[in-house]
């Protein structure tokens, strides 16, 4: 078993700045080659510390806020302009990045594009539903409205 500390959100084990141990083989062939975390040393505390006070500030502090968040996120129609050709079919795909940027445009809050989660790739003009996690008990499920530009 190796421990690891996570640089970035890794869905089922945790968040920036936990202390994970993992088998050999995942963290050597999956974590460590992505830069989803580093090793673990005793002198890296304070790397742990400054990463939790970071994502402290980033993140949506209580449930009630997050749950606000959330519902004024599900009553605002979120719009993504993208180049479309013939059918209705995109030049590529709508990207979390794409839909991170959508969601500021109408006024929500700035999300990270790790928090959004797009179960199919997007791929086609019309409404599709995305999931944004905005806290760790508290997700909402967006309507994103795909249209030419």
């Amino acid at each position: 078993m190796t421990k690891l500390i996570l640089t970035h959100e890794v869905t089922g084990l945790g968040a920036p700045g936990d202390v994970i141990e993992v088998k050999d083989g995942y963290a050597r062939n999956y974590l460590l080659p992505r830069g989803l975390a580093t090793g673990w040393t005793k002198g890296a505390q304070k790397q742990i510390d400054q990463i939790q006070a970071a994502r402290r500030k980033r993140e949506i502090s209580t449930i009630e806020d997050a749950r606000a968040v959330r519902d004024s996120l599900q009553s605002k129609p979120v719009v993504v302009k993208v180049r479309a050709g013939k059918g209705d079919r995109l030049f590529g795909a709508v990207t979390t990045t794409d839909i991170a940027a959508a969601i500021a445009a109408v006024g929500g809050p700035a999300v990270d594009r790790r928090k959004v989660e797009i179960g199919n790739p997007i791929k086609s003009l019309g409404t599709h539903s995305v999931k944004v996690r905005l806290h760790t008990d508290v997700s909402a499920t967006v309507d994103i409205q795909v249209v030419p530009a």
